[in-house]
């Protein structure tokens, strides 16, 4: 790939500034927006600690950046609303941080969400869909306002996979109709998987500090594979989704997407804990961390962590040997790597999955509706597929909506069938899945690629996403993070680690010590295409 100058953050003359760096389509981010670039949470505050910068500069200067690259420029595309309210919340946490000091990590950073995750405030809740468009949500999910508590600055949503990417097996990632398509910031024909889609490009290309993103197969962790991000899925459970527009509860999760480990430790401490409208949450109290503690440049001495041979041989050649070469680096910071032929009875819960999202979304979404858009024109999943035949030039122009009708067709949770498709899923990704594994070779964790480089997108043949890591921990609620592992002709490469029930702690220190000793992050460039040389 032709790549011109990274950006490389520095501190010049006691204000934080930036080398000079490119953008696509000829235009340069403007000035201020330097500031932002790569850079971390540690790095601002330290700056709004000596007083070098203010929370208020911060938003000006992540709007100034979304301006030239999401809006102009490389139009990414990734921001689906900006909050008209970031420079006043900013201003008055400015205000705060001078008589009464910081709240924690998180005063005065700007935060991005996906738009599936309600607001209480001006801003709308509509997952891209034009069938919840002007639609604000009756208060804020539980997440958001501990992130207001926190003291950050919700500072706009990002686009998504229209649904969740729950829609439509032909679906092209990235795209809503709302919010249109999301491009790669590595490479703008390229796709940005989903369903968290703008959130990853956003932080890829430095439009916020750190994101927010929603899972519940996949939908944190291969986004942020594909845009050099760490990406952490937590335990089902320790995350509340009370406010989050819902697919499946025994699977869905909300978790952090941003450049470094440090930030995702961060953003996870935040967002973790009970929440009594959220029952799976009750047990979130016992596990709950001050991650940050946990983020140790020795995390993998002695730990001894199993290579999923089978999803090795399911990569690309590339893929595959990006990888395998970064075992190397797990070895010289003292893990102990055993070869694992496989997962065990994955193939078991391919159709059952499915099955379960299905009668769960049915059951849920009215639920969601009732509670946080009461007064939107639908109120079940049947009104929503109506709306969408009713708006199919503007909904379905390039893939239709067949997995809604599938999931319309079902019964309710007392189904045979569901309870049948569940008790299959919780079995073999549980008992005769993950357990067995790491029981066996008394493991910390799993290691194998995330999954395939970013395709090319599509509309008329819809995803060709490949092979993935994302379904064992995503099907038994496990924790699951993505860190970047380097790159194949300019894409960016994911490696997954997955652990036990409630390890993010173990995987966050296995993380950090392996960023850290192989630093293989790089901002994007913005070019059209790959160049293959």
């Amino acid at each position: 790939m032709n790549r011109r100058d990274l950006l490389k953050l520095s501190i010049k003359r006691g204000l934080l500034t930036a080398g000079a760096g490119t953008v696509a389509a000829g235009a340069a981010a403007a000035p201020n927006s330097a500031v932002v670039v790569e850079a971390s949470i540690t790095e601002l505050q330290d700056a709004m600690a000596k007083g070098k910068l203010t929370s208020l500069a911060l938003v000006n200067a992540y709007l100034s950046r979304i301006q030239a690259i999401d809006r102009s420029g490389a139009k990414i595309n990734a921001i689906i609303e900006l909050n008209p309210q970031a420079k006043a919340v900013a201003a008055k946490l400015d205000k705060e941080r001078q008589s009464k000091g910081p709240r924690g990590p998180l005063h005065g950073i700007p935060v991005l969400i996906k738009d599936n995750i309600a607001t209480g405030d001006r801003m709308q809740t509509t997952a891209g869909s034009l069938a919840l468009l002007g639609q604000r949500a009756a208060k804020d999910a539980f997440i958001v306002q501990k992130l207001r508590d926190a003291g950050a600055v919700i500072l706009g949503k990002t686009n998504l996979s229209e649904w969740a990417n729950i829609r439509s097996t032909r679906s092209t990632s990235g795209w809503s109709a709302r919010g249109g398509l999301t491009k790669n910031p590595y490479a703008l024909d390229r796709n940005t998987s989903g369903s968290s889609s703008g959130s990853g490009a956003s932080i890829a290309a430095s439009l916020a500090a750190v994101a927010v993103g929603t899972e519940t197969d996949g939908s944190i962790t291969s986004p942020s594979a594909l845009a050099s991000l760490v990406g952490i899925k937590p335990t089902l459970g320790l995350v509340s989704r009370a406010g989050i527009i819902p697919i499946a509860p025994s699977q869905d999760t909300a978790g952090p997407m941003t450049r470094t480990v440090a930030d995702a430790a961060a953003l996870l401490t935040v967002l973790a804990g009970p929440d009594a409208d959220d029952p799976a949450t009750q047990a979130a109290s016992q596990h709950r961390h001050d991650y940050t503690r946990y983020l140790d440049p020795h995390g993998l001495r002695g730990k001894r962590i199993g290579v999923v041979r089978s999803q090795f041989a399911m990569q690309s050649d590339g893929v595959a040997r990006v990888v395998q070469a970064e075992l190397a680096v797990f070895k010289a910071q003292g893990a102990e790597l055993i070869d694992v032929a496989e997962i065990p009875n994955a193939v078991k819960y391919a159709e059952s999955e499915l099955t379960v999202l299905l009668f769960e979304l049915k059951d849920s979404l009215p639920k969601y509706l009732a509670t946080y858009a009461p007064d939107a024109p639908v109120k079940t999943l049947a009104d929503v597929i109506a709306f969408n035949e009713k708006n199919r030039a503007k909904e379905m122009p390039y893939f239709a909506q067949e997995l809604l009708e599938m999931a319309q067709a079902k019964g309710d949770l007392s189904s045979p069938e569901y309870l049948q498709a569940l008790a299959n899923n919780r079995t073999f990704s549980r008992e005769q899945g993950l357990d067995p594994v790491m029981n066996e070779h008394q493991l910390d964790a799993l290691l194998a690629p995330t999954g395939e480089l970013a395709w090319l997108t599509d509309f008329i043949r819809g995803d060709a996403s490949g092979n993935s890591f994302t379904s064992p921990a995503a099907v038994a609620g496990y924790p699951h993070i993505t860190v970047p592992a380097g790159f194949v002709h300019g894409l960016p490469c994911g490696l997954s680690l997955v652990g036990k029930a409630w390890s993010e702690p173990a995987l966050i220190a296995m993380a950090y010590a392996y960023e850290q000793a192989s630093k293989r992050r790089r901002p994007p460039t913005y070019p059209s295409s790959v160049q293959i040389r």
